[in-house]
């Protein structure tokens, strides 16, 4: 079992959730069922599911939910470009939560690589 709380990435995820809750409070209210619940869902779900692993029993299952982090992370870099596109978010913004996403996306991997399972 890890304790999630010390784990960088855990950390980092977090603050990309925040950010994100942050900027889709701003689309217009006509996204609330579309992209905002996707990108809140998708956001909510890296970190989550991290602690999720870390709580389990197996590095087997750890590695799991690191994997559903790591696609979650994945499908929130798709909406954020999905928001660009569509003129919701400038291209500027989109850059810099996508180099925080990428950054997390490589700290999943890494710690994906570390467990043998």
């Amino acid at each position: 079992m890890h304790n999630f709380k010390e784990l960088k990435v855990w950390q980092n995820a977090r603050k990309i959730v925040k950010e994100i809750y942050l900027d889709t409070k701003d689309f217009p209210s006509d996204e609330k069922f579309g992209l905002i619940s996707q990108m809140r869902r998708s956001a909510v779900s890296i970190p989550s599911n991290i602690a999720e692993g870390s709580g389990r029993n197996t590095d087997k299952d750890f590695k799991y939910f690191l994997n559903v982090a790591l696609g979650s992370a994945y499908e929130l870099q798709t909406l954020l470009f999905l928001s660009q596109d569509v003129g919701l978010m400038s291209h500027e913004r989109m850059s810099e939560l996508s180099t925080l996403l990428e950054e997390v996306q490589k700290m999943i991997y890494g710690l994906i690589k570390t467990i043998k399972v």
